[in-house]
């Protein structure tokens, strides 16, 4: 099965010791287990990939008619969390019903991690943006301001994309390149190094590296 990816929960973090005896701080991830609910292919859909299903239980009063028929017509279990990997190989003969779970990474290797980020509400610019603000002393009148935002003469306007107060977080990001530290296969879970968007409790998303990815292309031709 070539699915690069799984849908999962961040449960938090935590931290390993590493053989050296340095803390790895480490986000505990519960990846899977996941199960194909509809394959997409180029000639229907434009492009081939998967959509997997979180196994999690759900009162089937909760699902609407249309997703009732979706799970019926695969032939699964109703399921709370739906996301779409792709597929490399169009030839792969993943269908309705296989089982995707967190044994199809290995440690050591390098993941994506996608979630949606904290909310924060309404920011200025130094929270939202990091400005270094003005200076702090007596009689500054300019500690937290956002500054000039353009020149009168030239562009007579402010600039496109100029960083404002505003929302901040409630965004889905993606931490790059975080390395696999350790696999239960038995408890779904696994442990990545670094930090991964959103709260505990937050669905997430995991593939393995583009980066990687390429380099093992590269790599094979």
């Amino acid at each position: 099965m070539a699915v690069n990816g799984i849908l999962g929960i961040k449960i938090g973090m935590t931290q390993v010791f590493a053989e050296d005896g340095t803390a790895q701080p480490c986000t505990v991830l519960q990846a899977g287990p996941c199960v194909v609910v509809q394959r997409r292919t180029k000639d229907k859909d434009g492009y081939d990939g998967v959509q997997l299903g979180l196994v999690e239980f759900i009162k089937p009063q909760r699902l609407s008619k249309a997703l009732t028929g979706h799970f019926k017509k695969a032939g699964v279990a109703p399921m709370r969390y739906l996301g779409e990997v792709r597929l490399e190989d169009s030839k792969d003969e993943t269908k309705p019903g296989d089982r995707v779970l967190v044994d199809g990474f290995q440690v050591g290797e390098l993941v994506d991690v996608s979630g949606v980020s904290k909310g924060k509400g309404f920011a200025g610019g130094v929270k939202r943006w990091h400005y270094r603000g003005g200076d702090a002393t007596h009689g500054s009148m300019f500690h937290r301001a956002p500054g000039g935002i353009g020149a009168s003469s030239f562009p007579s306007r402010v600039w496109k994309g100029q960083h404002f107060p505003g929302h901040l977080g409630n965004q889905t990001q993606t931490s790059k390149n975080l390395r696999v530290v350790k696999i239960d296969a038995d408890e779904n879970l696994l442990l990545v190094r670094g930090a991964v968007p959103g709260p505990a409790g937050a669905y997430i998303y995991i593939r393995k590296a583009k980066t990687a990815r390429r380099q093992t292309k590269k790599q094979g031709s």
